[in-house]
Order: structure tokens, then sequence, then C-alpha cells
């Protein structure tokens, strides 16, 4: 039952309602960008693994292709050289002197939660640490694995269920499991396998029993065990499910989501939080499978919304919300019972007896709610091509694939990655992540060049062989730059100041600027759409990255340059490699420092140039996060002149701005040294 005056007026509600989804939680188009270059960057870094790595895995709702506004950061990662297996023979698939070897024993425990066996000697403190004798035996204690962690953890962090939770310095909220994985399909979950006769496909079923489950340390409250026992976790094959969903249902998912935060959430203090994602998750992942809606359309979106939220009704009634993977494990045990447990029911019976009327609590969608109310007729177009204009999703592109890039300091390390790629060209891949692989193979070269004659400097000094060896890495630097963006050129300018040949990377610097001055530029997310499009509009996002594209500058060990020594040390004694610069801030300093050997005059005019900047820019070029080295950067240039009041000026400036790149240790000294002087 649908409380709608007409079949037509439901429609338009529902295609007004799938168009702000589209809106919040993105076109299908943005969902795949966001996916595809998370899927390939991982896959790349877990093919070049060692086994004495720690494996990363982004997960939770941006993962799965949200970027809901406050969504967390949540990240599983785990020691490659540990695995859980579910019994001895499982070992013979491992060359078994490279791995530390973890029992599943779930012979007292409930479902989906077990006891893990340390079979051989552990080489992680953490683990050593948490190990507790039963039996005769040796037990990791998951309470006391926690314990560790958060110990070892980031400062201000608490636990939150298996997780290390905190805010990061830019106030997102993170939640870290440090888990063990394991590539075999638990026994417990093999019922599931069964069940998969509509959805998912053959192939995605068999794509995730192939790669396995993980453990996270949280034991079940009612179990005998609870401080010992782990939880299976199927992360891994709950990405594969919400990425095999249709674009309709994945919005349904979204509309779910919403409305659990800002309707359900809001009924009352006493039931706020008893229902989490994880429950609603849940939900359609039953709901699709069971087929209980015939289709997932934009025309139908709401029928599916309806019927997720009668079945979750249905749930909070009987006590019961059956684990999708293992059903005899219910997510409601110990927390949604008793008197809680009737007052949230009473209050969502409240909201479905409303009917679809209660979308009008959504703050989100209500004004698409009313105005399809208040105009029954009103045609509404759900082509989702011209929801987005051509600049809007380059700009999506292009900030997914920077947040996806990471830079690298080892030489073996960078050569491993190389082959890696060359690898995966003749693999099937998506546009997205070609691109995405483009922009990592740009960034890895930058690494090698700069790690090859950080090294080769070191042993050979200024000769002949280090003059070919120098033509080489900038051989690899051009070829970065015609990979990636008009900022890569900035990695061959920063070379040649290294290498002492001023004139060339001044006439670099003057090359960037040509290219910067633009009007079609895109820097980060600021851009002119119309200028953007005249200029880039219709051609292969290779030229448009190379031609009109550019972004900050990461600086690590391999790339710093010597005057911001102190800075980059000041970063790694706060667990920190990488300085965040803005483009423009590191071009003058750069151009700065060049023309210092060259012509005092046209130094002093670079330094007026940063000097602007630092001082007027209102985060155009210069964003909130990166003041504090920009600062920095403007007090190292006037001290270097001699303009010490200046130099204190903009250190003092520096150390009063958020700490983004944790170099207030380095900002303190150069304070000290300016007082000596």
């Amino acid at each position: 039952m649908y409380p709608y005056p007409s079949n037509a007026g439901f429609q338009h509600l529902c295609e007004s309602v799938f168009v702000r989804l589209c809106q919040i939680v993105g076109t299908s188009v943005q969902v795949a960008i966001r996916r595809e270059t998370t899927d390939i960057g991982e896959m790349v870094y877990r093919r070049v693994a060692d086994n004495d790595d720690v494996i990363t895995l982004k997960s939770g709702s941006r993962r799965e292709g949200f970027d809901l506004k406050g969504s967390d950061l949540d990240i599983m990662y785990w020691p490659n050289c540990h695995r859980v297996i579910f019994g001895m023979s499982q070992s013979e698939h491992y060359y078994t002197e490279n791995k530390t070897f973890i029992l599943s024993d779930n012979s007292e425990s409930p479902p989906g939660f077990t006891l893990l066996e340390l079979l051989t000697p552990a080489t992680y403190r953490q683990i050593q640490s948490a190990c507790v004798p039963m039996n005769d035996r040796l037990y990791i204690s998951s309470s006391l694995f926690r314990q560790q962690t958060l110990k070892d953890g980031l400062p201000g962090s608490r636990t939150h269920g298996p997780c290390e939770s905190g805010k990061g310095l830019s106030g997102l909220e993170y939640d870290f499991a440090l888990c063990f994985a394991c590539d075999f399909w638990p026994q417990a979950a093999s019922s599931w396998i069964n069940r998969c006769h509509s959805w998912p496909d053959r192939e995605v079923v068999n794509e995730i029993v192939r790669n396995g489950c993980h453990f996270v340390p949280i034991g079940h409250p009612l179990g005998l065990h609870e401080h010992e026992e782990w939880r299976i976790s199927f992360s891994l094959a709950e990405h594969k499910l919400v990425h095999s969903m249709n674009h309709c249902q994945f919005l349904t998912y979204g509309l779910l989501k919403i409305f659990l935060k800002e309707v359900i959430d809001k009924q009352s203090e006493e039931t706020n939080k008893l229902l989490c994602s994880y429950h609603i998750k849940t939900v359609i992942f039953w709901a699709i499978q069971q087929n209980a809606v015939p289709l997932w359309c934009p025309q139908n979106l709401l029928v599916g919304f309806w019927v997720c939220f009668k079945l979750l009704l249905k749930w909070v009634y009987e006590g019961i919300c059956p684990n999708f993977f293992i059903p005899e494990n219910n997510l409601f045990l110990s927390k949604v019972h008793g008197s809680v447990q009737r007052k949230l029911f009473l209050e969502l019976h409240g909201l479905y007896d409303k009917g679809l009327i209660c979308l009008l609590q959504i703050p989100s969608i209500k004004d698409y709610v009313t105005n399809v109310l208040l105009n029954p007729r009103l045609s509404i177009c759900t082509n989702e091509d011209i929801m987005i204009s051509e600049c809007d999703h380059d700009k999506d592109l292009f900030g997914e694939i920077d947040l996806n890039t990471y830079c690298l300091k080892k030489l073996d390390r960078c050569i491993k990655y190389l082959h890696t790629i060359e690898l995966m060209i003749g693999e099937p891949l998506t546009q997205y992540q070609v691109l995405m692989l483009q922009r990592i193979t740009a960034t890895i070269l930058q690494s090698t060049a700069f790690t090859l004659h950080n090294t080769l400097f070191s042993y050979t000094g200024l000769n002949k062989k280090m003059y070919i060896s120098d033509r080489m890495i900038c051989h690899m630097l051009k070829l970065a730059a015609k990979f990636g963006c008009i900022s890569d050129m900035m990695y061959i300018a920063m070379f040649y100041y290294k290498t002492f040949t001023y004139k060339k990377a001044l006439y670099i610097t003057e090359m960037i600027k040509v290219k910067l001055a633009q009007p079609g530029l895109m820097y980060k997310n600021h851009v002119d759409p119309e200028r953007y499009t005249e200029a880039v509009g219709g051609q292969s996002w290779s030229t448009k990255m190379r031609q009109a594209v550019s972004d900050d500058i990461r600086l690590n060990a391999s790339t710093i340059i010597n005057e911001l020594t102190p800075e980059h040390h000041s970063a790694l004694q706060n667990e920190s490699d990488i300085l965040y610069i803005p483009l423009f801030v590191l071009l003058h300093f750069v151009e700065f420092l060049c023309y210092r050997h060259i012509d005092t005059t046209l130094a002093q005019t670079a330094l007026e140039e940063l000097q602007v900047l630092v001082h007027h820019d209102q985060g155009r070029y210069v964003q909130v996060l990166k003041r504090d080295i920009s600062w920095e950067i403007l007090g190292i240039c006037q001290q270097m002149t001699g303009n010490l009041p200046a130099a204190l000026y903009s250190y003092q400036q520096s150390i009063r701005q958020f700490p983004a790149n944790d170099i207030q240790n380095a900002t303190q000294m150069r304070i000290q040294d300016l007082h000596i002087t």
C-alpha cells in the first residue's frame, strides 16, 4: 500500500526523489568513478605487497561509492604475513616459512564468532602481547589486542567496537580496524552460497568466495569467551555486493541511510543509534536477494524503499535482524530488546502509518517531495547524462584520482610498481581505471627519478657518470609530466634546482606559469566551467589532465629540497612522511631560490609575488589546510634575504594555522634561530 492519489503521481514522486538522490549520492557515473579509482589503486598495491607489508583496505560507505556529508574514513588493515585457516590442511597452500598461521576455532562460540589459536610464533609485538593460554593452547585475545592497538594508535583515539576511532586534524572522523585475513570462505556461511539463485550472479559469488573473509577484534557480548572471541567480517564481500547493485538499488540504499540519520535517529534520545547503517545494508541485501521488488527503476524507487522499511519494521517487532551471510547471527541480540525495542517499534510504526508522507520529514529531500505533491502532473527527467555537466564530471574524476594517488620512496618498490603496471596494461580495464593507472605511473616515475638521483649522488658526487644519469632521470620526469597534469612539471623544475641548473629550472617555471594562466584551468575544485569546457570540452581525459588540470605538490623523503629538510624531519617526528604544498607557493619558492644565484632583483620580485599570495589569497590557491607550510616557506625566503622581523611574523603566522603538515617543531626551531642571530 502506497498512500498516493494516483499511479502517475506516485511515479512522478519516485522520479523526483531519484533526481534528488542523484544530486546527494551521485549519478551512476560519479559512483563508478569513486569505486573504480579506488579499486585500481588498491589492486596495484596488493600485487606489489611483500610478505612483511601491512595491507590496507578502504571500507565503509566511502568504499561503497557514497560521498555523503559526515561520512567517516573507514580503513581495515592486516599483516600480510599472518593468515587465519579453518583446518591444518589449508596451510599447504602457502610457503609455510613465510606465514604465521592462526587457527579458527568456533566450537564454543556463537554463530559468526570464533576463537583464534596462534599456531606458529608471531612476529608482531601487538599479537605477542595479546596472547592468553587456554586449555594448554595459546589464543589471541580480542580485548587485549584492541588495547594494544589503541596504545600504539593515534593520539586521542578511543575504542569503538573493533576499531580505533577518533577525529583527524582535518576534522574527519576515522575508524581503523587492525584485523586478520583469511583466504578461505567460512563453513558457517556456506548456506549463503546456496541461497544465491538470482542475486548476485554466479561470477560475483565465485569472486566473493575466492576473496575469503577477515576477523576483527570484537567478541559476542553473550558468548562464553567474549574477551577472547573475534567476529567474522565480510567487508570485502559486502563491497562486491553493493557494487553489483544497479543504480536504483544503490540510491534506495542511500535513501535508507539518509532516512536513518535524518528521521529515525531523531525520534527520541532513548532509541537514537539503536539502528545503524549496517542494519540498513542488511535490509537491502535481503530485499534484493528475495526478489521482494519486481523492478528496481527510477519510476519504482519508492516501492523498494517501502519494502525495505516494512522489513526493518518486522525485524524490530521480532527482535531479530539476521546477518546476510550467517542468518543464525542475530544482529539485534543484546542491543534491540526489551523496553527500547518496544519504543523503537512504536516510533517506526508511527512513521509507517503516515505512508510515504513520512518522506517530508527528511530535510534533504523535503522540497522535492513537496514540489510533486503540489504539482502532481509535473514532468520530471531522470536522464542522468544531463544531470551533471562535463566540467563537474571531470572535477569529480580528477579529485578522486588525486585522492587515491600515493608517493613511494624506495627504489626497489618503485621498480616493482612499474613492472606490475606494465603487466596490467593488457588486462580489461575501465576508462577510469586506465586514467588512474596513468596518474599512478607518473607519480612512480617521479619517485623513481628522485630516489635514483639521491642514491647516485651519495655514491658518485658530481662527475661524468652523474651527468649521464641526470639526463636519464630528467627524461623520466619529462615522461611523467606527459602522463600527468600541469603541476607534474614542477618536479622537473625542482630537479633542475637540486642539480644547480638554475636557468633550466626557471625556464620550466615560466612554462608552468603560462599554463596556469589559462582561463580554463582546473585547480583542485576551482574552475570556471564555461571556460574549461571551451578550452578542453570533448577531448580525452588524458588530454584534459595534461593541458588543463593542476594540483598541489607532495614532497616526501626522496623529493624534498634541502631548504625544507627541517620541516620534513618535523613531519616525520609526527609520523607523517609527506609535505603538502600549494603549487603556486612552491612555484614562487623555487623561482626565488633560483634567482638568488642569477639576479637578486628578480629574486625580490618572486618573493613579493609569494608574499602577496600568502597574505591575500582567500582559499583559491592556498587552502586552509596548507597555510601552515605556506607561511613557513614565506618566512624561510624572508630570513634568507635578511628581513628577520618579517620572517618572525611569518613563522608566528605559521604556528597559528591549523597544523595539517605537522611542521610546528621546525617552525619553533626557526623562530629560536632568529632570536639567536
